[in-house]
Order: C-alpha cells, then sequence, then structure tokens
C-alpha cells in the first residue's frame, strides 16, 4: 500500500506456503506498484532471497522486524492498548513472537509508561526462537522451524529485538499445535473471527498462562472469599490477536485438533457379537466420536481405537476393571496423523525385517510427487538382493504446514541394518523412526508367531 501511495516499484518476498489468501491481499493492496514473489518453503529461505535482490538489483530492504522504526511501528499496539485502558487495571499483555519485533514493540512502550504491567510472548513450541535465545543469553539460530504458524515462523530472531527482549520482556510462553487450534476455536466462538495460526499464538498463550494460574490459586482460596477478594483475584490481560489470513482447507486440520475434550484410546475386546456395545455401556452416557476396529483372527481379541468425550475421570478405571487394557494414546503423533485412518493390517512373515518412519516434508504443489520420485529412486534397484520392500504407505493431506507420510520398508536378510540408515540419510528427508512404537507393534507389526 505503502509503493501504490508513493509511486514506487516494491518487491515483497515470501515463503511459497503462504496463504493465498494474504497473497492476493498484498497484490490487490500493492496493484501494479508491487511484485509478489514466492521464494522457498520458510521465511528464512524467503528473508535470504530478499537479500540476494538488494545486491544484485540496488533494492532498499524494509525488514519486517529488525530495524528500530518497525519495531517502533509495532510499538504504537501498546499504545493503543494503554489508551483503552485509561488508567484501569491491566496485568499483562501477550503478543505472538516471530521475529521479535511486535513484542519489543509493545515492551518498549508499555514499560516506560506503565512498568507495572507484565509483557510476556508467546512461540509455538517447533519455533521457540527467542524462547531459546533468552534461555541462552544470546541469540540461537534453530535448525529447522514447524510451519503451521507460518506467520511466526522464523528461524533467527533479530539482534535488535533480542537485545529489546532480553531488557523488558517478563517471560515466554510455548504452545502446541493442539493449544494454537483450541484458541482459534474460541475466538470464533466468541467473536465469529477465524484467526491464522500465528494470530491465535497470543491468545493460546494466556490461556495457558490461566490454566496455571488457576492450578496455583486452587490452595490458597478462600473458601468464602470478600468481593474486593475476588475482584483482586480477577486479573485483566489483554492478547493481541495479529492475523486472520487463513486458507480454508486448514480449517480440517483446525477442527480436528481444536476438542480439547476428546480422548482417544486403544483397547482390546473380545471378538464376539454384541462386544462393541458391551464396550460403549462402560463409558455411556458419553459421547463417542471415532471408533477404528479391523478383524484380524477369531480366536484373538480384537484391537481397536476408541475416541469419546469422558464426562468424569473414572472411565480408565471402569475399562480397566472390564479387562479391555486401555492406554491413552490422545497425544500420540503415529495415531493422529495415520494409524487411525488405515485400515489395513499387519504384514505376513517374510524372513525380512520390517522399520516403519514418518516422514515430513513442507507442503506445496507437487510436494508428495517430488517425495515419492526421490523415495522410487532410491528404493528401486537392479540387485533384487539388494532392493529395500515397502510393505505401507499412508498419507493424507490435512492442511498442515507440512506433508506426513508413513511408510514402512523390509530389509532383506542380506543386508545389514546400518544399509537402511545409510539409505534415510541420503533420503533427505526429516523423519522420525516408530518402529518400536506401542501402538504400531499393536496394530501393524508382523506377528512372528500366531500362536502367541
Amino acid at each position: 500500500l505503502s509503493c501504490k501511495t508513493l509511486g514506487l516499484r516494491g518487491v515483497i518476498v515470501m515463503p511459497r506456503g503462504t496463504p493465498r489468501i494474504k497473497v492476493d491481499a498484498v497484490r490487490a493492496h500493492g496493484g501494479e506498484s508491487v511484485e509478489v514473489k514466492l521464494h522457498g518453503d520458510a521465511y528464512d529461505d524467503a528473508a535470504a532471497e530478499a537479500n540476494r535482490l538488494v545486491l544484485e538489483e540496488g533494492l532498499t530492504l524494509i525488514h519486517p522486524f529488525n530495524d528500530p522504526a518497525v519495531i517502533a511501528g509495532q510499538g504504537t499496539i501498546g499504545l493503543e492498548i494503554l489508551r483503552q485502558r485509561a488508567g484501569k487495571r491491566l496485568d499483562a499483555i501477550f503478543c505472538c513472537v516471530g521475529g521479535g519485533g511486535l513484542l519489543a514493540g509493545v515492551a518498549a512502550y508499555v514499560k516506560r509508561v506503565r512498568p507495572e504491567v507484565k509483557v510476556y510472548g508467546v512461540e509455538a513450541e517447533d519455533a521457540a526462537g527467542m524462547t531459546a535465545s533468552l534461555q541462552a543469553g544470546s541469540r540461537v539460530d534453530l535448525d529447522h522451524v514447524g510451519l503451521f504458524a507460518d506467520g511466526a515462523a522464523v528461524r533467527s530472531i533479530g539482534d535488535e529485538t533480542f537485545r529489546v527482549c532480553s531488557q523488558l520482556v517478563d517471560g515466554m510462553i510455548t504452545v502446541n499445535n493442539d493449544e494454537i487450534c483450541a484458541a482459534i476455536k474460541t475466538a470464533f466462538q466468541d467473536t465469529r473471527a477465524v484467526l491464522e495460526p500465528a494470530g491465535a499464538l497470543a491468545l493460546a498463550g494466556m490461556y495457558k498462562h490461566l490454566q496455571h494460574a488457576s492450578s496455583l490459586n486452587l490452595d490458597t482460596a478462600s473458601s468464602t472469599p470478600t468481593k474486593r477478594e475476588r475482584e483482586a483475584a480477577t486479573p485483566t490481560y489483554v492478547a493481541v490477536a495479529s492475523g486472520a489470513n487463513m486458507d480454508f482447507d486448514r480449517l480440517r486440520f483446525v477442527s480436528e485438533n481444536a476438542d480439547r475434550s476428546e480422548v482417544r484410546l486403544s483397547l482390546r475386546i473380545p471378538e464376539t457379537p454384541g462386544a462393541f456395545r458391551e464396550l460403549y455401556m462402560k463409558i455411556y452416557p458419553c459421547n463417542v466420536t471415532e471408533f477404528s476396529y479391523r478383524f484380524h483372527r477369531a480366536d484373538r481379541p480384537a484391537d481397536i481405537i476408541l475416541a469419546f468425550q469422558p464426562k468424569t475421570n473414572l472411565w480408565f478405571k471402569r475399562l480397566s476393571d472390564a479387562g479391555y487394557q486401555p492406554r491413552d494414546i490422545t497425544s500420540d503423533e503415529l495415531t493422529k496423523s495415520h494409524l487411525r485412518h488405515i485400515a489395513g493390517g499387519r504384514a505376513p512373515p517374510n524372513g525380512m525385517t520390517e522399520r516403519v518412519f514418518r516422514f515430513e516434508f513442507p507442503e506445496s504443489p507437487g510436494a508428495l510427487n517430488r517425495f515419492l520420485e526421490r523415495l522410487d529412486a532410491a528404493v528401486v534397484t537392479s540387485d533384487p538382493a539388494a532392493k529395500f520392500n515397502c510393505s505401507l504407505f499412508h498419507y493424507r493431506n490435512y492442511g498442515h504446514d507440512f506433508g506426513r507420510v508413513l511408510v514402512a520398508l523390509q530389509l532383506p536378510s542380506t543386508l545389514p541394518a546400518s544399509a537402511m540408515d545409510a539409505f534415510l540419510s541420503d533420503l533427505g528427508y526429516r523423519y522420525v523412526e516408530e518402529s518400536n512404537n506401542p501402538t504400531y507393534l499393536q496394530f501393524l507389526a508382523p506377528v512372528v508367531d500366531d500362536d502367541e
């Protein structure tokens, strides 16, 4: 908008995974004066491209956060907050943190005018550069960052923002993707506005802070507090909602992960008619949201996945006493992203060693195809004795920052275990091995001895 108003040429570089709604809005505001260039998978890749344009084309870089003028501009949000409170009670302000410009600017103004007000920064757990830097006492460059909160996914915070924040900020809070999704849902229910993940960071951090503060006050609370005690115990907080660039296809991931009331279990039930109803009666009248089952053998218990919304804390003991062997897998990433959607079974024993991996790659058009090409190039060899067998493959697009693939590979007896490790290294993707995950062993691992 500034370039359009002043009649100047502008080049705005953003990562390829930037929500389309944000890209279109920037183009609409800039008009013919602005060129939007999509480059790289994350902010730091786009920043490197912007610096290249500065060197090669002589353009002037306007840094998004590590500039005193930009920090001061973002600090006007602190000015607006204090003006609206007009001297009334204000205990704390929560700001999302990517490079640190917003947090530094708000802290600089608020601490000068009302130093008693706490200022907290909130980061995603997988992009917590400011948290790591403040703990270390110097700037820390992260090896990689998660991109769900793409508007705050920065590997290297600014030196100026670090200097200001290290002097003025009262603390940092980190939140996971589920907590961010829950904050998006709460904001929508309260305001009918749909925040983007980065825009909901401060809200998620405020809720986390409130939960922690409430747990600390439980033991010290008076059984019959006076009106003054109730008022003193009711703090006033402000969370800065800093963006609503939410692509529609991401809402599926948000909705699946926003419900904090749901519990997901793995259980074993008898392979007999009516067994599910008997199980259901143990948790009735709870709302069942998911039930996953696959027949394996008539003479063995059935392994199932059950998700429901408990009304009390007695469900686990009740299910255990009934012999269902419940195991809470609500936070198990393998189950949440892959296993609950697979209607498969176990690979038959064939003398090969099976290992299973979760791979991640930046989600963008053609990303899955590129992964498959690299996987095929590495797996297919001219020597059958040196060929890995892909025995399981699962992918689903969740509208997430990263594409997630579950792959099981079988190692021929003719090859040492180190051969697969070398293969994974050459493949070049981030991965987590799940071969010893209890859920994989229960539902998918080959059974060597059927009599066990």
